[in-house]
Protein backbone atom coordinates (compact mmCIF):
# COMPACT_ATOMS: atom_id res chain seq x y z
CA UNK A 1 0.00 0.00 0.00
CA UNK A 2 1.10 3.73 -0.56
CA UNK A 3 0.55 6.66 1.63
CA UNK A 4 -2.49 7.72 0.56
CA UNK A 5 -4.51 3.95 1.26
CA UNK A 6 -4.73 1.79 3.60
CA UNK A 7 -6.25 -1.74 3.82
CA UNK A 8 -7.09 -3.85 6.07
CA UNK A 9 -9.25 -7.73 7.26
CA UNK A 10 -12.62 -6.99 8.77
CA UNK A 11 -14.09 -10.13 9.33
CA UNK A 12 -14.33 -12.04 6.28
CA UNK A 13 -13.91 -8.75 4.03
CA UNK A 14 -10.40 -6.90 2.41
CA UNK A 15 -11.39 -3.64 3.26
CA UNK A 16 -9.37 -0.84 0.83
CA UNK A 17 -9.69 2.99 1.74
CA UNK A 18 -8.43 5.42 -0.84
CA UNK A 19 -7.30 8.82 0.67
CA UNK A 20 -4.99 11.13 -0.60
CA UNK A 21 -6.38 14.16 0.14
CA UNK A 22 -7.30 15.50 -2.72
CA UNK A 23 -9.15 14.16 -5.91
CA UNK A 24 -7.82 10.35 -5.07
CA UNK A 25 -6.07 10.95 -8.81
CA UNK A 26 -5.51 7.14 -10.00
CA UNK A 27 -1.74 6.99 -10.87
CA UNK A 28 0.72 3.76 -10.69
CA UNK A 29 0.99 4.03 -6.73
CA UNK A 30 -2.77 3.87 -6.10
CA UNK A 31 -3.45 1.57 -8.87
CA UNK A 32 -1.00 -0.98 -7.59
CA UNK A 33 -2.67 -0.46 -4.48
CA UNK A 34 -5.75 -1.46 -5.25
CA UNK A 35 -4.05 -4.62 -7.72
CA UNK A 36 -2.56 -5.67 -4.13
CA UNK A 37 -5.41 -5.52 -2.43
CA UNK A 38 -7.61 -7.38 -4.37
CA UNK A 39 -4.92 -10.38 -4.68
CA UNK A 40 -4.76 -10.32 -0.91
CA UNK A 41 -8.74 -10.38 -0.13
CA UNK A 42 -9.02 -13.03 -2.73
CA UNK A 43 -6.36 -14.91 -0.35
CA UNK A 44 -7.61 -14.21 2.69
CA UNK A 45 -11.14 -12.93 2.50
CA UNK A 46 -14.35 -13.80 1.02
CA UNK A 47 -15.13 -10.23 -0.17
CA UNK A 48 -13.49 -6.86 -0.70
CA UNK A 49 -14.34 -3.55 -0.11
CA UNK A 50 -13.21 0.02 -2.07
CA UNK A 51 -13.90 2.63 -0.09
CA UNK A 52 -13.29 6.84 -1.13
CA UNK A 53 -12.27 9.53 1.21
CA UNK A 54 -15.71 11.53 2.62
CA UNK A 55 -16.95 13.41 -0.05
CA UNK A 56 -15.04 11.70 -2.84
CA UNK A 57 -14.37 8.53 -4.15
CA UNK A 58 -12.00 8.77 -7.45
CA UNK A 59 -11.74 11.62 -10.00
CA UNK A 60 -10.19 9.34 -12.62
CA UNK A 61 -6.77 9.21 -13.88
CA UNK A 62 -3.48 11.38 -12.59
CA UNK A 63 -4.43 14.17 -15.31
CA UNK A 64 -0.73 15.25 -15.39
CA UNK A 65 0.10 12.24 -16.60
CA UNK A 66 -2.98 11.74 -18.89
CA UNK A 67 -2.28 15.84 -20.43
CA UNK A 68 1.42 14.74 -21.48
CA UNK A 69 0.18 12.48 -24.31
CA UNK A 70 2.27 9.66 -26.17
CA UNK A 71 3.06 6.76 -24.30
CA UNK A 72 2.59 8.14 -20.93
CA UNK A 73 -0.93 8.44 -21.33
CA UNK A 74 -1.32 5.30 -23.11
CA UNK A 75 0.74 3.41 -20.55
CA UNK A 76 -1.00 4.71 -17.82
CA UNK A 77 -4.42 4.10 -18.88
CA UNK A 78 -3.33 0.60 -19.90
CA UNK A 79 -2.51 -0.03 -16.11
CA UNK A 80 -5.97 1.25 -15.21
CA UNK A 81 -7.61 -0.85 -17.34
CA UNK A 82 -6.37 -4.01 -16.21
CA UNK A 83 -6.53 -2.76 -12.90
CA UNK A 84 -10.78 -2.84 -13.85
CA UNK A 85 -10.57 -5.80 -15.18
CA UNK A 86 -8.90 -7.28 -11.63
CA UNK A 87 -11.91 -5.98 -10.29
CA UNK A 88 -14.54 -7.15 -12.63
CA UNK A 89 -12.85 -10.44 -12.58
CA UNK A 90 -12.52 -10.81 -9.52
CA UNK A 91 -13.01 -14.38 -7.46
CA UNK A 92 -14.54 -12.70 -5.10
CA UNK A 93 -17.49 -9.89 -4.86
CA UNK A 94 -16.41 -7.06 -4.98
CA UNK A 95 -18.83 -3.64 -3.11
CA UNK A 96 -18.12 -0.24 -3.89
CA UNK A 97 -18.39 2.85 -1.19
CA UNK A 98 -18.70 5.66 -3.24
CA UNK A 99 -18.56 8.49 -1.04
CA UNK A 100 -19.02 11.00 -3.23
CA UNK A 101 -17.54 11.91 -6.31
CA UNK A 102 -16.65 9.39 -8.85
CA UNK A 103 -16.14 10.43 -12.92
CA UNK A 104 -14.06 8.63 -15.58
CA UNK A 105 -11.69 5.94 -14.70
CA UNK A 106 -13.26 6.46 -11.02
CA UNK A 107 -16.57 5.60 -12.52
CA UNK A 108 -15.21 2.90 -14.47
CA UNK A 109 -14.09 1.44 -10.91
CA UNK A 110 -17.68 1.17 -10.27
CA UNK A 111 -18.64 -0.20 -13.54
CA UNK A 112 -15.88 -2.86 -12.07
CA UNK A 113 -17.91 -4.09 -8.34
CA UNK A 114 -20.18 -6.15 -8.29
CA UNK A 115 -22.21 -3.97 -5.61
CA UNK A 116 -22.34 -0.36 -5.06
CA UNK A 117 -23.19 2.06 -2.31
CA UNK A 118 -23.67 5.36 -2.93
CA UNK A 119 -23.94 8.83 -1.08
CA UNK A 120 -26.74 10.76 -0.47
CA UNK A 121 -25.17 14.24 -1.33
CA UNK A 122 -24.27 16.64 -4.36
CA UNK A 123 -22.21 14.38 -6.32
CA UNK A 124 -21.90 13.85 -10.23
CA UNK A 125 -20.95 10.41 -10.98
CA UNK A 126 -20.57 9.20 -14.91
CA UNK A 127 -17.94 9.01 -17.92
CA UNK A 128 -17.41 12.74 -19.09
CA UNK A 129 -14.14 11.79 -21.29
CA UNK A 130 -15.80 12.84 -24.55
CA UNK A 131 -16.59 16.45 -22.61
CA UNK A 132 -12.95 16.66 -21.93
CA UNK A 133 -11.07 15.57 -25.56
CA UNK A 134 -10.97 11.99 -24.46
CA UNK A 135 -12.56 9.11 -26.72
CA UNK A 136 -13.92 6.41 -24.82
CA UNK A 137 -11.16 3.29 -24.85
CA UNK A 138 -12.78 -0.26 -25.75
CA UNK A 139 -12.49 -1.49 -22.01
CA UNK A 140 -14.90 1.43 -20.86
CA UNK A 141 -17.06 0.96 -23.43
CA UNK A 142 -17.66 -2.59 -22.69
CA UNK A 143 -17.75 -2.62 -19.06
CA UNK A 144 -20.08 0.37 -19.56
CA UNK A 145 -21.91 -1.63 -22.18
CA UNK A 146 -22.57 -4.77 -19.12
CA UNK A 147 -23.59 -2.91 -16.43
CA UNK A 148 -25.16 0.31 -17.20
CA UNK A 149 -29.28 0.24 -18.22
CA UNK A 150 -29.33 -0.14 -22.11
CA UNK A 151 -31.23 3.19 -22.46
CA UNK A 152 -28.78 5.15 -20.71
CA UNK A 153 -25.88 3.82 -22.88
CA UNK A 154 -25.75 6.65 -25.30
CA UNK A 155 -26.37 9.33 -23.30
CA UNK A 156 -23.60 7.87 -20.61
CA UNK A 157 -20.88 7.39 -22.66
CA UNK A 158 -21.13 8.88 -26.27
CA UNK A 159 -23.13 11.80 -24.67
CA UNK A 160 -20.86 12.56 -21.53
CA UNK A 161 -23.52 12.64 -19.39
CA UNK A 162 -22.85 13.07 -15.23
CA UNK A 163 -25.63 12.40 -12.76
CA UNK A 164 -26.66 12.78 -9.48
CA UNK A 165 -26.51 9.62 -6.92
CA UNK A 166 -30.11 9.44 -6.96
CA UNK A 167 -30.21 9.18 -10.91
CA UNK A 168 -27.13 7.33 -10.90
CA UNK A 169 -29.01 4.36 -9.68
CA UNK A 170 -31.43 4.23 -12.36
CA UNK A 171 -28.75 4.40 -14.69
CA UNK A 172 -26.37 1.33 -13.76
CA UNK A 173 -23.26 2.95 -11.49
CA UNK A 174 -24.94 2.50 -8.52
CA UNK A 175 -27.16 0.45 -6.64
CA UNK A 176 -28.39 2.09 -3.89
CA UNK A 177 -28.09 5.81 -2.01
CA UNK A 178 -28.10 5.92 2.00
CA UNK A 179 -26.53 8.49 4.46
CA UNK A 180 -23.54 10.16 3.42
CA UNK A 181 -21.99 9.07 6.89
CA UNK A 182 -23.44 5.30 6.64
CA UNK A 183 -21.93 4.63 3.14
CA UNK A 184 -18.95 2.37 4.71
CA UNK A 185 -20.78 1.36 7.19
CA UNK A 186 -23.16 -0.13 5.05
CA UNK A 187 -20.53 -1.12 2.51
CA UNK A 188 -19.16 -3.61 4.41
CA UNK A 189 -22.30 -5.04 5.87
CA UNK A 190 -23.35 -5.64 2.39
CA UNK A 191 -19.88 -7.62 1.79
CA UNK A 192 -20.05 -9.22 5.12
CA UNK A 193 -23.64 -10.66 3.93
CA UNK A 194 -22.15 -11.45 0.35
CA UNK A 195 -19.46 -13.14 2.20
CA UNK A 196 -21.72 -15.40 4.63
CA UNK A 197 -24.07 -16.88 1.58
CA UNK A 198 -22.22 -16.65 -0.82
CA UNK A 199 -20.18 -20.49 -1.40
CA UNK A 200 -16.63 -18.72 -2.44
CA UNK A 201 -16.10 -22.15 -5.28
CA UNK A 202 -19.46 -21.65 -6.68
CA UNK A 203 -19.11 -17.62 -6.96
CA UNK A 204 -15.50 -18.01 -8.69
CA UNK A 205 -16.36 -20.71 -10.91
CA UNK A 206 -19.94 -18.65 -11.93
CA UNK A 207 -17.72 -15.37 -12.43
CA UNK A 208 -15.85 -16.94 -15.38
CA UNK A 209 -19.07 -18.24 -16.87
CA UNK A 210 -20.67 -14.16 -16.78
CA UNK A 211 -17.75 -12.34 -17.38
CA UNK A 212 -14.94 -14.15 -19.21
CA UNK A 213 -15.53 -13.70 -22.85
CA UNK A 214 -16.02 -10.11 -21.97
CA UNK A 215 -12.85 -10.12 -20.26
CA UNK A 216 -10.86 -12.27 -23.05
CA UNK A 217 -12.51 -9.53 -25.24
CA UNK A 218 -11.36 -6.48 -23.26
CA UNK A 219 -7.98 -7.84 -23.00
CA UNK A 220 -7.37 -8.75 -26.80
CA UNK A 221 -7.88 -4.95 -27.82
CA UNK A 222 -6.00 -3.14 -24.77
CA UNK A 223 -2.46 -2.56 -26.44
CA UNK A 224 -3.79 -1.54 -29.68
CA UNK A 225 -6.60 0.27 -28.56
CA UNK A 226 -4.85 2.49 -26.51
CA UNK A 227 -2.31 3.30 -28.33
CA UNK A 228 -4.25 6.55 -29.58
CA UNK A 229 -5.22 7.52 -26.21
CA UNK A 230 -4.96 11.31 -25.41
CA UNK A 231 -6.79 14.55 -24.98
CA UNK A 232 -7.91 15.51 -27.93
CA UNK A 233 -8.52 19.81 -28.06
CA UNK A 234 -10.60 19.41 -31.26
Amino acid sequence: MNSSSTFEIVGDVGVLKLDDGKANALGYETLASIDDAVAQAAETAKAFVIAGREGLFSAGFDLKVIQSGGSAAADLALAGARTALKLYGASIPVVAACTGHAVAMGAILLLSSDVRIGADMDAKIGLHEVSIGMHMPIFGSELARDRLDPRYLTSSVSLAQLYDPATAVKVGYLDEVVSAGDVEKVALERAQELADYLTPSAFAATRKNMRGATIEHISSTLEADLKGFEVRDE
